[in-house]
């Protein structure tokens, strides 16, 4: 299937401020603009979808693992144990796709974990392969600068920090974090000269974002436990070996805040801007504009620690309000075992979520904003619940795996004591993933083998990201092992195999705005239906996604318009824009860039 031109269709509008729109030029407005075109457009209805709008329940949703006919089958996590049982061989690893060449096609970085004094110091601490256009990927590992690069390595986020157009890549360690600069394809060490390398200090997840709105990326960075071989603990579950500890047994170490100055440098500014008091053990930090006012706010998943909500004061400074919001604790006000997180904006109300992965015997956390401040946790209604009691959840993340307009929800599972069968009969040491499909009704379905074999495969599974790295309008999942290999999980939806399946996918340029459009919100118009994608890095366990916006629409072939609210506090208007298509849109101009490639096409069958 070809993609059509990318200006197909596409016509951009003047919005001035009275009840006429008339088709001269996008006009870029501010904030206060917005409730008006609401009324113009129908935006807040809240009625049901009509039934011609509706869309169906998409035929032939497959997914089939490729990982090694794509060229990943040589990659395995390293976790260094040799029987110490200590404590950071159990949490890794992440990865994610970045586009790291500039080409419009989603390559695949990996972490690829560490080793121990005494063992072989020399693997390096990230994998990169390209994306050969053709479903196949190769190392380029050292070409790309990369190779020499050594460290114990948990996490990575994925971000054109200094606006130069390409992406750079910052990973943390269980020492001082690495900040990869992007310089044509080449990457080169900076994070002591960029100032963001921290103390000698186990951090995990981070996450870049515009905290200030003034066009540089802010970066957060979450940590974990004071540990060291030195202050390793001992701890049994026997009473007489000894087992990986828990993070009950240390103190958390609170997450950094870093200031991005605008000429490749950050200042530490943690306290200035308000993340203080931080109880520390954070595994998954996520954006999240919850209140609607065109500033970033900030969510941060901890381990047997509260979790923590984090908003912006419309200054680049923050109030932590997990507690008074209802994200901090369960139902019961207790502490759950937060690892992934990803964040969303919902169905025809466009209602900011929250969802969560915790320890088996939690379930996931599923928190829908409720208006005034207040979140609820939704997952038991939503029978999101009772599927992911028995489930450890490291990665998770929201994406729309049938383009049937609604968000559907991924968990990467896996436990983390290796024996814990011996200990609780109905627990496993190696789980399904799962994937969880929202029905028109707003709660959620269950994937079973029908959806593939993927969803039966035992794994130890970590981090998760998605991308539709074969350019064919459907969205596939990377999925990491602990200690295990990497599982590529290509989407056989195929939508050239169905005339009745419609997708539209957006890239955004910032030029106010942070080049990425990192903060942008994203909201696809048809009649009566709304759907709101807002990009964000990070997220999920330790992993990043891409950054482009996925919308499935169903049966309906033609958006009457597409709104994009940027960073900077301007919006840009299109309207008759015509599906089935890929469109970049750089902030400020009435034109969309080409993308001109040829997606793959294939035929539904895969492999197991």
């Amino acid at each position: 299937m070809l993609l059509p031109p990318i200006t197909e269709g596409i016509r951009p509008y003047h919005m001035p401020f009275h009840n006429k729109i008339e088709p001269f030029q996008t006009t870029r407005l501010r904030w206060f603009g917005v409730v008006f075109f609401f009324s113009l457009v129908g935006l807040g209805c809240q009625n049901a979808v009509p039934p011609s709008e509706a869309p169906s329940d998409q035929p032939g949703l497959f997914f089939s693992s490729v990982e090694r006919e794509a060229g990943l089958g040589n990659y395995r996590h390293t976790t260094g144990a040799v029987g110490q049982k200590w404590m950071p061989e159990t949490l890794g690893s992440g990865g994610g796709f970045i586009d790291y060449n500039n080409d419009g096609w989603q390559d695949i970085l990996l972490v690829a974990g560490g080793t121990w004094t005494g063992q072989d110091s020399t693997i390096s601490a990230l994998r990169l392969y390209k994306n050969n256009q053709d479903g196949t990927f190769h190392d380029v590992t050292a070409e790309a600068g990369i190779a020499p690069i050594v460290a114990y390595g948990f996490g990575v986020s994925v971000a054109d920090y200094d606006n130069d157009g390409d992406q750079d890549v910052f990973l943390t360690t269980l020492e001082t974090n690495l900040l990869l600069r992007n310089e044509g394809g080449f990457f080169t060490e900076v994070g002591q000269q960029a100032n963001v390398a921290g103390p000698t200090t186990w951090s995990t997840a981070a996450l870049f974002f515009d905290a200030d709105r003034d066009g540089w990326l802010d970066l957060y960075v979450g940590n974990y436990v004071p540990w060291s071989p030195q202050a390793d603990k001992w701890c049994t579950s026997d009473g007489t070996t000894k087992d990986y500890c828990t993070p009950h047994q240390y103190e958390g170490t609170p997450g950094f805040f870093y200031h991005n100055n605008g000429d490749g440098t950050f200042t530490d500014q943690t306290e200035q801007v308000g993340f203080v008091n931080a109880p520390g053990k954070t595994l998954g930090v996520a954006a999240l504009d919850f209140n609607s006012d065109g500033w970033t706010d900030v969510v941060v998943a901890n381990d047997t620690e509260r979790d923590l909500l984090y908003c912006n004061n419309g200054d680049g400074t923050f109030r932590e309000m997990g507690v008074a919001s209802g994200v901090a604790f369960d139902e019961n006000g207790r502490a759950r075992a937060g690892m992934g997180i990803d964040t969303a904006i919902m169905g025809q109300a466009a209602r900011p979520t929250i969802a969560v992965g915790n320890f088996s015997e939690e379930m996931v956390g599923f928190y829908q904003y409720m208006g005034n401040n207040l979140f609820r946790d939704r997952a038991p209604v939503t029978q999101l619940g009772a599927p992911s009691f028995r489930s450890l959840t490291f990665g998770l993340f929201f994406f729309d795996a049938d383009l049937d307009a609604d968000l559907d929800l991924f968990l990467s599972n896996g436990h983390i004591v290796e024996h814990i069968e011996r200990i609780q009969a109905s627990v496993t040491y190696r789980q399904p993933a799962q994937l969880f499909i929202q029905n028109q009704n707003e709660s959620f379905d269950a994937a079973t083998t029908l959806q593939g074999e993927v969803f039966a495969k035992q794994l130890v599974g970590r981090g998760a990201a998605y991308a539709d790295y074969d350019r064919d309008g459907d969205l596939d999942v990377l999925l990491m092992e602990n200690g295990g290999p990497v599982h590529l999980w290509r989407n056989e939806l195929d939508p050239a195999a169905h005339e009745d399946l419609h997708f539209l996918r957006v890239a955004l340029q910032g030029t106010d705005s942070n080049r990425d459009a990192l903060g942008a919100r994203l909201e696809a118009v048809t009649r009566n239906r709304r759907q709101t994608r807002h990009i964000h890095s990070g997220s999920s366990y330790l992993s990043d996604s891409e950054h482009a916006a996925t919308f499935g629409f169903g049966e309906t072939s033609r958006l009457d318009s597409l709104l994009v609210y940027w960073p900077s506090g301007s919006m840009d208007v299109f309207t008759n824009i015509s599906t089935n298509q890929e469109i970049r849109l750089v902030e400020g101009l009435t034109e969309p860039e080409v993308q001109t490639v040829a997606p793959l096409s294939h035929s539904g069958t895969g492999t197991q």
